[in-house]
């Protein structure tokens, strides 16, 4: 798959438009397998409403973050117990692709995968 889009996450993934693996759901968090992982583990984190980034969160409320960084913390340690270790990572800016708020919890080098 080529997306050329700003937000794939409610564009392709929320719409149901792509089913990727998942690894944990709540009413209002996502946890998945990357589509295309840069890690060899590689776990997306996503609000289901729509957030532009960590620096415009727009009308998300801050009970709302705090919820989204519990999970966050809770998939990050499922990655840490089994592996030893993890990376949770954000981009901002030019250096985020899709324009919707999403943390990438990850292990490994990317020359492994």
């Amino acid at each position: 798959m080529d997306y050329q889009g700003n937000d794939f996450y409610c564009d392709q993934v929320l719409s149901g438009k792509v089913k990727p693996r998942m690894v944990k759901e709540d009413k209002a968090c996502l946890a998945f397998y990357h589509t295309k992982p840069f890690w060899p583990v590689h776990i997306v984190v996503i609000p289901k409403l729509h957030v532009p980034s960590l620096t415009q969160l727009g009308s998300y409320s801050a009970s709302d973050l705090q919820h989204l960084i519990c999970f966050v913390a809770e998939v990050a340690a499922m990655v840490e117990n089994q592996y030893g270790a993890a990376r949770v990572l954000t981009n901002l800016g030019q250096y985020q692709d899709s324009k919707h708020l999403h943390f990438h919890i990850n292990f490994g080098s990317p020359d492994e995968v």
